[in-house]
């Protein structure tokens, strides 16, 4: 879950914003004012807080609120931050900007809890997220000037979170919310699990650096973490072995790392942790925003937004989700083409995070804290559609007109509409773990964000990947909602892993020249669309895994995260199926065993039947809309 600074740090140095934007540096200085405060939570533990003040009292003004373990950096009162990118904007408009330091990190006072569990029970100085950002509003309406006592709060990746958090605390002065690629579960599909295989990669990355570290006590410097002394991660991982070596590596430095390990399976712990169980009678307005290629949060947006739905009915709750990396609507890495117009090969014909920012992000904000405007023009769910390039407008998600089909698997290397009628017909593969299957095809230590979309023809040359496609379509296809997996299958060991990948196949005559202004072949390019893994021993239960019995058939079936995507008229659907997805996710020994404790012997091969006859039609269920 690691996360790009979300805002440019510049040091009093006058016109080096960004070209073309009037708010330079000098214009800050020249109207707002700096402040810094520990803010008194109700269990006496002060938050450190910087407040952006407006100098103009010809009006009063809204507070927009960050709450962040990243640092609200630059500390001390003489050192602003600038607010780069589209945050200016908030600048424009006259807003109070609020940047806080959760418990326990950096500046502020408390012990940090990771995905701290929201307590609706609590009782007198009892705290969680919701009454920290409770007691923080409570402090800026009463203690700000020229506030006009209505308060919002946004956050990206973790800061969505805390978001979320703010959003059950049920304060009046609250008025908008808006998470964005919300932590919400990381076992089911966000961060650190994903069906509760363990994306162990982003997880060492992120706690073996800098922020899983001690911190004795409050400070404004970041601590160091372990460093890999390696380029490919590939080899990295698979050398370092079995998940219990990790932990060596760990020592006692990490107290999440271990706490992951005595929860291998989905139990009170991991459930308390999850806010979508809380968002009940949610009163503030809600804006989720995600991207389709979210490799960190992508299921926490969707989901968040769900959930809210049918457990909040009276809540105005509106959903966008573009055609973004993780938190690139909102980044001011603008050294990365981080306008949203392209990712990796793939083009997106234009500046969609521009677009987002000046037409919903800013424009909710406006009408909710300042009175400012209308949403006569806003939809419940505002949606790319990769594809076609295209933004459409629904009422719900997923649509109403949306229509669950089933593509078959077939014993030719095929996908048809017609279910198979064949006997005995399977295909079959040997998953290895002392050779997993990358994730990726180039060798690299930091995990991709275009994996989300890259090429697979890596993959679908190797024996142990199973590759079923259609022919060319006659006509678009458009897919809106969320992709199930029905895989009938036998194992000849008691454990195994299930990655399913739907896949956009490019025309073999389709231009060389990428979209990305690369030479890399499109043509025949295997745009990865969505794919997702599920742990096999939690195929019927998260809470209590199953062995498989060795040869016997059994439904291995699962969700993949919503798509939005159009397959074009002479376009190929594909679907690839194997075992591992290295280092994305740790390898399964195969066997049932406790995966975070067991050693390097225990892993073994399996043979993968995958079955696709008249008694047992393994199948794809596509959300097809009009």
């Amino acid at each position: 879950m690691r996360i790009l600074p979300y805002l440019v740090l510049l040091f009093l140095a006058p016109n080096i914003l960004g070209q073309g934007n009037s708010l330079d540096s000098s214009w800050v200085l020249d109207n707002y004012t700096k402040m810094e405060k520990m803010i008194p939570m109700r269990d006496g533990v002060k938050l450190f807080t910087s407040i952006y003040i407006p100098k103009d009292a010809s009006e009063k003004h809204p507070i927009l609120i960050k709450r962040t373990p990243y640092s609200a950096k630059p500390y001390g009162a003489a050192y602003f931050d600038f607010w780069s990118n589209y945050l200016r904007n908030y600048l424009r408009d006259g807003y109070i900007m609020v940047i806080q330091d959760v418990r326990g990190k950096f500046m502020s006072e408390g012990q940090f809890k990771d995905v701290r569990p929201f307590n609706p029970d609590k009782k007198g100085t009892e705290t969680d997220e919701a009454s920290d950002s409770y007691d923080t509003i409570d402090w800026l309406i009463k203690n700000i000037p020229g506030n006009n006592g209505n308060a919002g709060v946004f956050g990206v990746s973790y800061p969505g979170f805390y978001s979320t958090m703010a959003a059950l605390s049920g304060h009046p002065a609250l008025k908008a919310v808006s998470p964005q690629a919300p932590v919400t579960d990381w076992f089911i599909g966000d961060d650190f699990h994903h069906n509760g295989a363990f994306f162990f990669m982003d997880g060492w990355s992120f706690y073996s650096g800098s922020f899983g570290q001690r911190r004795p006590k409050p400070s404004a410097e970041e601590t160091t973490g372990f460093d890999a002394h390696s380029n490919d991660n590939y080899d990295f991982y698979l050398k370092t072995g079995a998940l219990k070596n990790f932990l060596k590596l760990a020592g006692d430095s990490i107290a999440f790392w271990k706490e992951l390990y005595d929860h291998p399976n989905y139990d009170d712990w991991w459930k308390a942790r999850n806010p979508r169980n809380f968002v009940t009678d949610v009163k503030p307005a809600i804006l989720v925003v995600g991207g389709l290629y979210d490799a960190e949060d992508l299921f926490g947006a969707w989901n968040l937004y769900k959930a809210i739905e049918s457990k909040s009915k009276n809540t105005s709750n509106r959903i966008v989700m573009g055609p973004w990396s993780h938190e690139y609507w909102a980044t001011s890495d603008w050294t990365k083409r981080a306008d949203g117009s392209r990712l990796g090969h793939i083009s997106f014909s234009s500046k969609t995070s521009e677009w987002y920012q000046n037409n919903i992000e800013v424009p909710f904000f406006n009408y909710y804290l300042k009175g400012k405007g209308d949403l006569k023009d806003f939809a419940e769910a505002t949606i790319f559609f990769s594809g076609e390039n295209q933004w459409r407008k629904f009422d719900r998600w997923p649509p109403a007109e949306k229509t669950d089909k089933p593509i078959f698997l077939h014993s030719n290397g095929t996908l048809s509409w017609n279910a198979p009628q064949d006997k005995n017909s399977f295909s079959a593969y040997t998953s290895d773990p002392a050779s997993p299957v990358p994730y990726a095809e180039n060798v690299h230590w930091e995990r991709t964000r275009e994996y989300m979309l890259d090429d697979q023809r890596f993959a679908s040359r190797r024996p142990d990947v199973l590759v079923f496609e259609t022919g060319p379509l006659d006509a678009d296809l458009r897919l809106a909602g969320t992709v199930t997996a029905k895989l009938n299958a036998a194992i000849s060991t008691t454990d195994a892993d299930f990655v399913v990948k739907l896949i956009d196949v490019f025309p073999n005559d389709y231009p060389l020249k990428s979209a990305a202004d690369t030479n890399y072949p499109m043509g025949g390019y295997q745009m990865l669309v969505r794919g997702e893994i599920m742990r096999g021993r939690y195929r019927n239960s998260y809470e209590k895994p199953q062995a498989f019995m060795p040869g016997k058939i059994e439904v291995v079936q699962y969700d993949l995260p919503d798509v939005a995507h159009v397959f074009q008229k002479g376009h190929r659907i594909m679907i690839q199926i194997q075992s591992s997805w290295f280092p994305l996710a740790d390898r399964n020994p195969q066997q049932f065993i406790d995966i975070y404790h067991c050693d390097d012997k225990d892993f073994i091969r399996s043979d993968i039947r995958i079955y696709h006859d008249a008694a047992h039609p393994s199948q794809i269920i596509l959300p097809v809309a009009k």
